[in-house]
């Protein structure tokens, strides 16, 4: 990387291409090359390859988010690394340890190389998510975090397109697409180190823990968003092909069709969320979101087949890409300087769940299935009444819409 450095002001002297924008959207769109990718293929893998069962794939998932639970890891590394460096680096591990999935088809060695990838992914997002809140304006935020999430919606489109095309015509193998998808995330991210100078945020960061008691409200919902989260990843896209007996291809297909219709549709979302604000579009999500994990009890308790699973998977993910909105809400409320330390204690937060979650649901699936997507709609339900209590125009000392909950830090020098 450049040993330049240079203020996000002086950066509007670049080339459009090497600003800060410019390297998130760049990072966003390598990130799901490899993920995107990694996912796709996984429950399908471990199937076959592996034969993993409902247990196996939840200890799976434990594992992948123990990094997650550790994302507070982050601030003792941001005191010898700078935040852009450990991003890009972490970039570069989730790319380099989805190349070599497929090399170890085993339940020991998946949980080896998922935990890599997962602490490159997890790490990354943790690093991403404070830069992007540090170097966007409050303003511009929730129009630039919905092209951001349009990126990243397009290069998974690009990465289930290729796999969809390509996987039965040239009889693809898992170990070639993994390569093929983790060395071009670690490409990308190679060049990010090389191509772009060091931006200095408009703020300095504590480099220490940060929890404030004004801040409860995001946490809470963190914490939810954490948990209900597991139901969606973990079970149900085991469950198209657990039950619906779906191939990489078709599994794939529906994955194209959801991020086609995300790319289009996030934006739009960002626009809603600068006219609507963080309270009603959340509200929206989780509403949603209830009603569609009852739906998915109702493929176990009527019998429902595959078109209207299909259906629940897509309206699943559309409703998690308005996941944004929790950040623009943060950085309403929250001191310049708390950004860099909350975004990993918040990391941390979200995954207190998914540490124990995935396994101890795996035990409640292989009894009944449909319990398991019962426990996520009255998830839903509870995040839905937290996120009632944000005001419509959150700011500090307006964190909730009873007011602060502790006093407001001073700003940092």
């Amino acid at each position: 990387m450049s040993l330049r450095r240079m203020t996000l002001a002086e950066a509007e002297t670049l080339p459009r291409w090497q600003r800060p924008e410019s390297l998130l959207f760049l990072m966003a769109f390598a990130m799901p090359i490899a993920f995107a990718t990694w996912s796709a293929l996984l429950n399908n893998f471990v199937i076959e390859a592996a034969q993993f069962s409902g247990v196996e794939i939840g200890w799976l998932h434990t594992v992948r988010e123990i990094p997650g639970f550790l994302a507070i890891g982050v601030i003792f590394l941001i005191l010898f690394l700078r935040e852009q460096v450990l991003g890009v680096a972490s970039l570069g591990l989730l790319g380099v340890a989805t190349a070599v999935t497929a090399w170890f088809p085993s339940f020991g060695g998946m949980l080896l190389v998922t935990l890599l990838s997962s602490i490159g992914f997890h790490y990354f997002e943790t690093v991403n998510q404070s830069l992007q809140l540090q170097w966007v304006e409050k303003q511009r935020a929730p129009q630039v975090l919905g092209w951001i999430v349009g990126v990243g919606s397009g290069a998974s489109l690009l990465a289930y397109g290729a796999i969809v095309l390509l996987w039965e015509p040239l009889g693809l193998s898992y170990d070639a697409v993994y390569l093929t998808s983790g060395g071009i995330t670690a490409a990308i991210a190679l060049f990010c180190f090389l191509a772009y100078p060091q931006f200095e945020g408009p703020h300095a960061q504590h480099r220490h823990m940060v929890l404030r008691k004004r801040y409860w409200l995001f946490y809470a919902l963190q914490f939810m968003a954490g948990a209900r989260r597991q139901i969606f990843v973990v079970f149900a896209g085991f469950m198209m092909v657990e039950r619906f007996g779906m191939k990489v291809s078709e599994m794939t297909m529906l994955l194209l069709v959801n991020y086609v219709l995300q790319m289009v549709a996030a934006p739009v979302m960002g626009r809603a969320l600068g006219r609507f604000g963080e309270r009603k579009v959340m509200a929206f999500e989780y509403v949603g979101l209830t009603l569609v994990f009852l739906a998915y009890g109702g493929l176990y308790w009527f019998g429902w087949g595959l078109v209207i699973a299909g259906a629940l998977y897509i309206c699943d993910q559309m409703f998690f890409a308005l996941s944004f909105a929790l950040k623009t809400y943060f950085q309403k409320i929250a001191d310049p300087a708390d950004i860099a330390p909350t975004a990993a204690v918040a990391f941390t937060i979200n995954h207190i769940a998914a540490v124990f979650l995935p396994a101890a649901l795996g035990y409640m699936w292989a009894k009944s299935p449909d319990w398991v997507f019962l426990l996520g709609a009255g998830m839903a339900l509870v995040a839905l009444a937290l996120a009632l209590m944000i005001p419509r125009h959150p700011e500090p000392g307006y964190e909730t819409v009873f007011g602060s909950a502790g006093p407001r830090a001073a700003p940092a020098e």
